[in-house]
C-alpha cells in the first residue's frame, strides 16, 4: 500500500525577499526557507507545499491575502505558463534592484570576499523587444489553456509553435505574441504555423520524435538584417519549398533564408549542415564602428544595444595601454578582442568553437585589425605556459566564460601567469563569486559593476576588475 504524502498548506506567509532563478523566498519562524514560484516580495500569501527537504522547502501561492506594492501587470497573455520573462509582474526598477542585491549577496555571501562599493547596475533602455535572437519549437501536442478547457468542448487543433511550457520539455505554448524580439519575428512564426496548418504538414512529436516541422530560429541585427533558419526532423523536397517559398515571398526583408535536416534526438545545430536557401548565409552587425558577421552558429550577445554598454565598460575597466598585451578567453567570435583592440599592442583570444574562432578572424580582417590573433581548443588545455611563451606574456586578462565559470585549472593557470589586471566578464555572479574567491590570495576586487542584459528575467551580468595585491 502507498501512502499519499499529506499536503503542507503555510498560511498568512509574507514573502521577504527574490531567491535564486526567480523565485520569491522567506523565513519561518523554525528558520525553515522556502522557495516560492510566482510571488513577488511583499506579497502576503498562502503556500503549498510541493517539495520538503531538510532546510528547505517549495511551493506556490493558492491565495493571496495582500498583493505586493511592487507588483504590476504583465504585458504578455502567456505570462506564468512561458519558462521566460519570470519577473514581468514585477516593476522594471524592482527588478534593477533585486539583481543589484543579488550580485552583492554572491559576491559577499558566496565568495566570501572583500569588495569595494558597487556601482548602480545599469539597465536597459528598452524592457521590451530587445532580444536579438529567437529560438521556437514546433509541436504536435501544444499546451492546452485552462480556459480551454473550461468548455468542455473537444480540442481538435493541436498543432502550434512557441515555447516550452516552465517546467516540461515536452509541452509548447502556441504563441500568439511574444514581446521580447521586434516585428516582423511573431508575423513570421505566425505565417510558417498558418500555411503549414493550411497544407497539412506534420508538426513535430517531442516526444516520440517524429514529424517533420521542428524548430524556427530568428536573429534579427541593429542593421535591419533578419535571418530565419527552419529546422526539419526529416526531408521533404515539396513542403520544404513550399515553405520556404511561401515565407520568402511574404517577407522580402529576410536577408538569410537557411534551412537544416536534423534527425537527431536534440535540437543543436552545431553538427549540422546549414543550407542556404536564399539570401546571404550569415547577417552582420555592427558596434563601435565594428561590424561582425553572424553565422546560424555564431555566438553572439543576445541584447545587441546592452552589449554595447558591456563592452564599453569592460573596455573601460581593462584601461589598456599601448604597450599591453591582452589576453580574452572565451573569445565566441571575438567581438571583446577586436572591442579592445585599438588600445592595445596585441590582443589573444581563445574560444573552444571552430566555427566561432573562423567568424572571428574573417571579422577582424574585414574590420581592418591585424593586433589580433585567435585561437581555438579547450581552455584548459590551450592556455599553458608553451602557449604563452608563443604568444607574449599578458599584462591583462579578459574572461568572459559560460554560466559555469571557469574551470578550476584555468583559475589556476591565470594565478601562475599572474597577469597585472583581470577583467571577469560573468552571466552568473554565483560561479564568479567561487572562482574570485580561489583567486582572492593573489587579487583585489577593486571594481564592480552590474549590467543587465535581459529585463524581466531574473538574469544579471557582472564585470569585475580585479588588481594584483
Amino acid at each position: 500500500m502507498v501512502r499519499k504524502r499529506k499536503k503542507i498548506l503555510l498560511e498568512n506567509v509574507t514573502v521577504a525577499d527574490a531567491g535564486a532563478k526567480g523565485k520569491a523566498v522567506t523565513r519561518l519562524n523554525n528558520g525553515l526557507v522556502v522557495f516560492i514560484e510566482g510571488a513577488v516580495p511583499g506579497d502576503v500569501c498562502d503556500v503549498l507545499v510541493h517539495k520538503k527537504r531538510k532546510s528547505f522547502m517549495e511551493g506556490r501561492p493558492v491565495k493571496f491575502h495582500r498583493y505586493s506594492d511592487l507588483r504590476r501587470e504583465p504585458v504578455c497573455e502567456h505570462f506564468g505558463l512561458c519558462g521566460g520573462c519570470k519577473w514581468q509582474f514585477m516593476d522594471y526598477k524592482h527588478q534593477l534592484h533585486f539583481k543589484q542585491k543579488e550580485v552583492e549577496d554572491s559576491l559577499t555571501r558566496l565568495g566570501g570576499i572583500e569588495i569595494p562599493h558597487i556601482s548602480p547596475i545599469l539597465g536597459c533602455k528598452d524592457e521590451f523587444r530587445y532580444r536579438n535572437k529567437m529560438d521556437y519549437a514546433f509541436t504536435n501536442r501544444r499546451w492546452i489553456t485552462t480556459e480551454e478547457r473550461g468548455t468542455g468542448e473537444e480540442i481538435l487543433e493541436r498543432n502550434g509553435v512557441g515555447f516550452r511550457v516552465a517546467g516540461f520539455w515536452d509541452k509548447v505554448i502556441d504563441l500568439n505574441e511574444c514581446h521580447l524580439q521586434a516585428e516582423p519575428s511573431n508575423a513570421i512564426r505566425k505565417a510558417a504555423r498558418d500555411y503549414a496548418l493550411e497544407y497539412n504538414f506534420e508538426f513535430f512529436d517531442i516526444a516520440k520524435k517524429e514529424g517533420f516541422l521542428r524548430n524556427l530560429i530568428i536573429r534579427m541585427s541593429s542593421t535591419g538584417e533578419i535571418m530565419a533558419l527552419f529546422q526539419f526532423f526529416h526531408e521533404d523536397e515539396e513542403q520544404r519549398e513550399g515553405l520556404l517559398n511561401h515565407i520568402a515571398d511574404k517577407f522580402p526583408q529576410i536577408t538569410s533564408l537557411l534551412y537544416c535536416i536534423n534527425p537527431k534526438g536534440n535540437e543543436t545545430i552545431f553538427d549540422l549542415d546549414i543550407i542556404t536557401y536564399k539570401g546571404n548565409d550569415c547577417i552582420y552587425e555592427e558596434m563601435g564602428g565594428l561590424k561582425f558577421k553572424i553565422s546560424p552558429k555564431s555566438f553572439y550577445q543576445t541584447n545587441s544595444a546592452q552589449a554595447y554598454e558591456l563592452y564599453k565598460i569592460t573596455r573601460d575597466f581593462a584601461d589598456i595601454s599601448e604597450d599591453d598585451i591582452v589576453y580574452d578567453l572565451y573569445t565566441g567570435t571575438g567581438t571583446i578582442a577586436q572591442f579592445v583592440s585599438r588600445k592595445a599592442k596585441k590582443v589573444v583570444g581563445v574560444e573552444s568553437v571552430p566555427e566561432a574562432i573562423e567568424a572571428a578572424k574573417e571579422n577582424a580582417k574585414n574590420n581592418n585589425i591585424d593586433n589580433c590573433d585567435f585561437y581555438v581548443g579547450d581552455m584548459k588545455q590551450v592556455f599553458t605556459k608553451q602557449f604563452i611563451s608563443e604568444n607574449g606574456h599578458p599584462d591583462v586578462i579578459i574572461t568572459d566564460p559560460p554560466r559555469d565559470g571557469m574551470h578550476k585549472k584555468v583559475v589556476g593557470q591565470i594565478l601562475d601567469v599572474a597577469p597585472k589586471k583581470v577583467v571577469y566578464v560573468s552571466c552568473n555572479p554565483a560561479t564568479q563569486a567561487r572562482d574570485l574567491a580561489l583567486m582572492n590570495e593573489h587579487y583585489k576586487v577593486t571594481k564592480v559593476q552590474p549590467v543587465d542584459m535581459f529585463p524581466q528575467t531574473f538574469h544579471v551580468e557582472n564585470v569585475v576588475l580585479l588588481e594584483k595585491r
